[in-house]
């Protein structure tokens, strides 16, 4: 504080207080406490296991995407199962996964009619691919040829017509079915 103004006072600088009267110095930091030590630990520990969950979500979302993809690999295979959508499992959606642009439109006549055969038979016809053959007509096209045969127990009397087929196929990113017509 500053003596008034006139005052008669000395400038003199303050005394220091003797050393034996000073505070003590502050000591050197402590070493961290076990309980900082542990919450460390579990920052690090947690940061690892939230890591490691990620990675497993991402793995189980590829593992998924993998299992669940239709299997395009080859032209027999692709064949096999758009018909297996199309005619056993009547899955209009899933059959288009495994063609061009859409359905194949002799194919839906030809799941048309069997469905009619059945209401008209009060049956249920059991559809089986038998005789799959590949023959490659360019790097990226292929014609797939299978017979169709259509199966059910009419009258006590188990009867059964088989179709010849020719597919089309293609590939695009995966074999697909681009048209298909009955041969015989």
């Amino acid at each position: 504080m500053q003596p008034p103004a006139g005052s008669q006072v000395s400038r003199v600088p303050a005394q220091r207080t003797p050393s034996e009267q000073l505070p003590p110095a502050p000591a050197a930091p402590a070493p961290q406490t076990p309980r900082r030590r542990m919450r460390t630990v579990l920052v690090v520990v947690a940061g690892v296991l939230a890591l490691l969950s990620l990675g497993g979500v991402v793995t189980a979302y590829v593992w998924y995407n993998e299992a669940s993809a239709p299997d395009r690999g080859t032209p027999d295979v692709a064949v096999v199962n758009y018909l297996q959508e199309a005619l056993v499992s009547r899955d209009p959606n899933r059959a288009k996964l495994f063609t061009c642009e859409g359905a194949v439109p002799a194919l839906d006549e030809f799941g048309a009619q069997i469905a009619r055969r059945e209401q008209e038979l009060n049956v249920s016809f059991s559809i089986n691919i038998e005789n799959v053959t590949v023959s490659k007509t360019g790097p990226s096209d292929a014609s797939v040829s299978a017979v169709i045969r259509r199966s059910a127990l009419i009258d006590g009397i188990q009867q059964s017509l088989a179709d010849t087929w020719r597919f089309d196929v293609r590939e695009r990113n995966g074999w697909r079915v681009c048209g298909g017509m009955r041969v015989g």
